[in-house]
């Protein structure tokens, strides 16, 4: 795995099987003011190979579908925390479905944000909130309190 070079645009990843849900991401990250790099992936199998693969440099966020098909979303993150070199990339969950005790595993195997996936307009607001916490704090994980976020956490 190669490294990034500085001063290059924010390198994005999005794992998720729903063609829709991969266009409406795109679209969002599309009207934020941050210059980006993004590129998706259609199931668990692919990213981790893609991850793991010598000549691939690392995205700087991964955005991580939970209900994806051939391994999900939750397992490709196990198998990104179990990793030395992958633990480092942050990972936020992008799914339609919250639920409390399935974020709080999620949290404890390394990801740094949840975001639910919502209607255009909320989720560029949060995309770009997402997105400079991440720069502002040199992409520092969280704390718990901050890992589900929403338009209240904006």
């Amino acid at each position: 795995m190669k490294t990034k070079k500085p001063n290059k645009p924010l390198s994005i990843l999005l794992a998720d099987d729903d063609p829709d849900d991969r266009f409406f991401f795109d679209k969002a990250l599309k009207t934020l003011p941050i210059a980006t790099r993004f590129s998706t992936l259609e199931n668990g199998e692919e990213l981790m190979a893609r991850l793991r693969s010598a000549d691939t440099v690392l995205p700087d966020i991964l955005f991580l579908d939970l209900n994806m098909p051939r391994k999900n979303g939750s397992e490709c993150l196990s198998e990104i925390h179990s990793d030395e070199t992958l633990r480092r990339l942050p990972v936020v969950i992008y799914s339609t479905s919250l639920h409390e005790d399935i974020a709080d595993q999620l949290y404890d195997k390394g990801a740094y944000f949840y975001i639910r996936k919502t209607d255009l307009a909320e989720l560029k607001k949060i995309l770009l909130h997402v997105l400079t916490l991440l720069v502002q704090n040199k992409f520092t994980r969280p704390p718990r309190s901050r890992f589900i976020m929403s338009l209240t956490e904006v």
